[in-house]
């Protein structure tokens, strides 16, 4: 007896699902210029490290005789996969079966696979493109039934986001539940052109009589990295997967490890003359943050995360010495570096994702505070302000500060993380209070300006006089600030509060659940 027969039965089923919705629609994936899911997934992994899982599954027509006469496969894919020699659970939608609808899926399948990474300990990487596994209103009549909606599983990805990195990509049209998936992450990436998300496509937003758009206008890449929707947009998903990749190189693989620290061959001693005289000494004029960013770090190593929206502050994984940081710091270029009400929904996740995944927390400053006017105030930029301190303040990393410039106001007192103990320094052009002198100078002075013949000469020597009181060295001398430092050494000197920092860290799983 043998059992050839069977497996030449489980060959022709594979077969059948390697097929996925036939040649006419891979041609047509690829006429849009896009991957099928199994080459998306030889892509992204490692070579020959791909593990499938449930590929028998789908859906079969029998004759009279029980034998199988035709085979239509799930549309979602997925199971065990190496990145980087590192396992992950890696899922997609294969959008050539029923464009990723869950009509022609095991909904199974997509449970088990979020199971399996909360389970495992490992991080997941959805490759999203069609609904996302949400119905369509077809499924009524193949069902025989309507459903009342339920997000059913949704805690275990919501768990997940606290035990192992989460990275979703954006590959195609992607609605409804496939959004949610979407923006249910620690990192997530759309291809430009190719790819758009949206809660709802032209012909539900058509029937809602909210006029007639395309996808595009509805969800192009340029709508959702600018809202914070989703955080990076790149020219094509080689660009997607490469993206996916060097995220999660900073990170652990689950919250019970650390960061793991790579050889470095950038000398910790490095000084940087460009520094001495990079910030003006006119508060007024601007310079470039990256420039201090990448200066400072190991080369070639920061990572940034969120470029298109609250750009008023930076923030990105970087290296000192190999050991993996999550830094931010304000963008003179932006609002003068003032804290909005975006940029600081942006901070709260990162430093989030800092405390989740036990990466130390550098923040570079030049913050006059938040920013001011009839706008801010109708953003609420005050409340998310105050969230993003909250968060400071409860983040279980150590931090450290380097104040490159100003320092001011609330915000400005984003150099310190209350109830904590930490290094703090700050460059010769070092600038804080409550309030910019130039700002509050007049309403200061209001009663004396005013008892003078020339406001102007009288205003100008009380500016010079204060101006006398304001050098760091001032505050230095009272331990407000604990240093002063060289520019040009920023780098050993942030090499050196990280090998501390690194030696402090624990990979103490985090007492809240990150929230996407």
């Amino acid at each position: 007896m043998s059992w050839e027969k069977e497996i030449g039965e489980l060959r022709t089923r594979e077969s059948l699902a390697f097929a996925m919705g036939g040649p006419e629609k891979v041609a047509r994936q690829h006429e849009f210029k896009k991957l099928t899911i199994r080459e998306r997934i030889d892509a992204i992994a490692d070579q020959g490290s791909f593990h499938e899982i449930g590929t028998l599954a789908g859906s079969g027509e029998y004759d009279a005789n029980g034998e199988l006469k035709k085979f239509r496969p799930s549309n979602f894919v997925f199971g065990t996969a190496d990145i980087d020699g590192r396992p992950v659970v890696l899922s997609g939608d294969d959008f050539t079966v029923r464009g990723g609808s869950a009509d022609a899926s095991i909904p199974g399948k997509r449970l088990r696979a979020e199971g399996l990474a909360l389970e495992l300990k490992l991080p997941h990487i959805r490759l999203v493109d069609g609904m996302g596994g949400g119905g369509s209103v077809k499924t009524i009549e193949t069902a025989g039934r309507t459903y009342i909606p339920e997000v059913r599983g949704w805690e275990t990805i919501v768990r997940h986001l606290a035990v192992a990195p989460s990275v979703s990509l954006a590959l195609g049209s992607v609605a409804g539940i496939g959004a949610a998936r979407v923006a249910t992450s620690h990192y997530s990436v759309i291809v430009k052109d190719s790819a758009q998300m949206m809660i709802a496509g032209p012909a539900l937003v058509d029937w809602a009589s909210l006029g007639d758009v395309s996808k595009e206008e509805l969800g192009a890449s340029k709508i959702h990295t600018r809202n914070g929707a989703i955080d990076d947009e790149v020219e094509s998903e080689s660009e997607a997967f490469a993206r996916a990749r060097q995220f999660l190189s900073y990170l652990p693989s689950s919250a019970d490890e650390l960061p793991p620290v790579i050889p470095c061959d950038d000398p910790l001693e490095r000084r940087e003359e460009r520094l001495i005289e990079l910030v003006p000494k006119d508060p007024r004029k601007v310079y470039d943050m990256y420039t201090v960013i990448n200066a400072v770090a190991d080369r070639d190593s920061f990572f940034e995360i969120g470029k298109r929206w609250g750009k008023s502050i930076i923030t990105g994984f970087t290296r000192f010495n190999g050991i993996p940081c999550a830094l931010f710091a304000e963008n003179p270029k932006v609002y003068g570096g003032a804290w909005t009400a975006d940029a600081c929904r942006k901070l709260i996740r990162f430093m989030d994702i800092a405390s989740t995944f036990h990466l130390p927390l550098i923040h570079l400053e030049d913050c006059p505070g938040f920013l001011i006017g009839k706008e801010s105030e109708e953003a609420s930029t005050i409340r998310i302000g105050s969230q993003a301190l909250a968060a400071l303040g409860q983040a279980t990393v150590p931090f450290c500060c380097v104040i490159v410039r100003k320092a001011f106001g609330v915000a400005g007192a984003a150099n310190h993380k209350p109830g904590s103990e930490h290094f703090r320094m700050a460059w010769p052009s070092g600038d804080w209070g409550s309030l910019p002198i130039e700002g509050g100078i007049e309403v200061a002075y209001k009663a004396e300006l005013a008892e003078v013949p020339d406001y102007d000469a009288h205003l100008t020597r009380i500016k010079e006089r204060l101006n006398r009181l304001r050098s760091p060295f001032r505050s230095a001398e009272y331990f407000e600030i604990e240093e002063i430092i060289d520019p040009r050494e920023t780098r050993a000197h942030l090499c050196r509060w990280a090998a501390l920092a690194r030696r402090a860290l624990r990979p103490v799983p985090p007492a809240f659940w990150y929230r996407p």
